[in-house]
């Protein structure tokens, strides 16, 4: 999933209301993290059960031995109660993460990921189901891998765009816990780069 980012320089403005200045509130890592929970893997359950009817869709039947498809909380909860098998998700495999492992070290840009929420998956998935998971240490150290070398490309993406004083800049191919880690440094930065041009460009008024 490709993510996309404009950053302006007027989005470091802070809007002003009666009363005080408007927040808007942002989300935190916990909060992309449950969003991780909502995506779908496979489960091989050890019970009988009926679908299962809720507001998000209909999951099941159950059937022992028969795969079948559930939210990751819902496979993580199953898991912990000694109800199923977790069955990681294709891309969740060494031999291919090591090649966007090395696509990534090799190209300057941000290489597509299999999966929007690949950490947050990998640490649910590896601390409660790391059973479940072949060769989960090895699938461990080259997720961590992958999110340093693209950190570290983020990190060098910012400084060159605060340094250069830019008033746009495109980042393809990121996840949202990714832009979620550097938002405040770049929003501080932006705010810090609107203050410093406020005060060399004054707005100019007219006599009357």
């Amino acid at each position: 999933m490709a993510v996309m980012i404009h950053i302006r320089m007027r989005a470091a403005r802070k809007k002003k209301k009666k009363g005080g200045v408007s927040q808007t509130r942002e989300m935190d890592a916990a909060e992309v993290e449950f969003l991780a929970e909502k995506e779908l893997v496979n489960i091989i359950p050890n019970f009988s059960l009926d679908k299962i009817y809720l507001i998000g869709g209909d999951l099941g039947p159950f059937n022992p031995g028969l795969p079948v498809e559930v939210p990751v909380w819902l496979a993580l909860n199953l898991k912990q109660r000694h109800k199923c098998r977790i069955i990681p998700p294709e891309w969740m495999d060494t031999d291919k993460l090591e090649e966007i492992r090395e696509q990534e070290r090799k190209l300057d840009t941000f290489t597509p990921i299999p999966n929007p929420h690949y950490m947050e998956l990998t640490k649910l998935l590896l601390n409660h189901a790391a059973d479940n998971i072949p060769k989960a240490d090895d699938i461990r150290t080259l997720v961590k891998d992958i999110w340093d070398t693209r950190m570290a490309k983020l990190r060098l993406s910012a400084d060159s765009f605060i340094s250069q004083q830019e008033a746009h800049a495109q980042l393809d191919n990121l996840t949202l816990m990714e832009i979620n880690t550097t938002r405040f440094f770049l929003l501080d930065s932006l705010n810090y780069m609107y203050k410093l041009r406020s005060n060399l460009h004054p707005a100019r008024t007219q006599d009357y």
